[in-house]
């Protein structure tokens, strides 16, 4: 294997979503690197809307188990890190130092419909760069829906104009808790060229 065809896989083919960690810890280094990597890949206007917290401290991940669905609360809880990605409900304050070949941030004030679809756009678009970087950096990744967003909300981001959009543990997964490889969609399934 070629070292590009080893990246594709590290990245996308051989990569899982993890459901159980081994109990070896993820350094402040680490998810440095991780942001120092992420916060390279395009947004739109480069508005860069994604907030993050990293929980790793035992106080801090019982609030944050407090938050998850009961079929994720072990995952949660294995995870030497779980990373809650946010979304700034007022990114567009920083457009003028992160975009300042005009003045996108009036493209923003009063319009919440298109400040909540680009800060969710956004923010995922960011959350995905936060795994490829993990995975790149030789980190596992379990990203996860299953929570209640108001009581995360109130117990993360509580007196800030951040939402969460998703959660991520980041760790060295447990190869014993992988699920069988689900199928994906073929090209003509999913693909139109026009």
């Amino acid at each position: 294997m070629n070292s590009n065809q080893v990246s594709l896989a590290a990245l996308f083919t051989e990569a899982r979503t993890q459901n159980g960690w081994q109990k070896k810890p993820v350094s402040d280094s680490q998810l440095r690197q991780i942001y120092e990597l992420m916060k390279w890949g395009p947004t739109s206007a480069n508005c860069s809307p994604a907030r993050l917290i990293f929980v790793r401290g035992n106080e801090s991940k019982e609030k944050l188990l407090n938050c998850m669905i009961p079929g994720n609360l072990e995952k949660t809880r294995e995870a030497p890190v779980v990373a809650i990605i946010g979304m700034d409900m007022a990114f567009y304050e920083k457009l003028p130092s992160l975009f300042p070949h005009t003045d996108a941030r009036s493209w923003f004030v009063g319009n919440q419909d298109l400040i909540e679809a680009t800060a969710f756009r956004n923010s995922s678009l960011q959350g995905a760069y936060l795994m490829l970087a993990a995975r790149a950096l030789g980190l596992d990744c379990g990203p996860m829906s299953g929570f209640d967003p108001q009581k995360l909300n109130d117990s993360f981001f509580a007196g800030t104009t951040t939402k969460v959009n998703f959660v991520c543990g980041l760790g060295y997964g447990d190869p014993s808790k992988v699920f069988p490889r689900s199928p994906r969609l073929a090209f003509d399934d999913a693909c139109s060229i026009l």
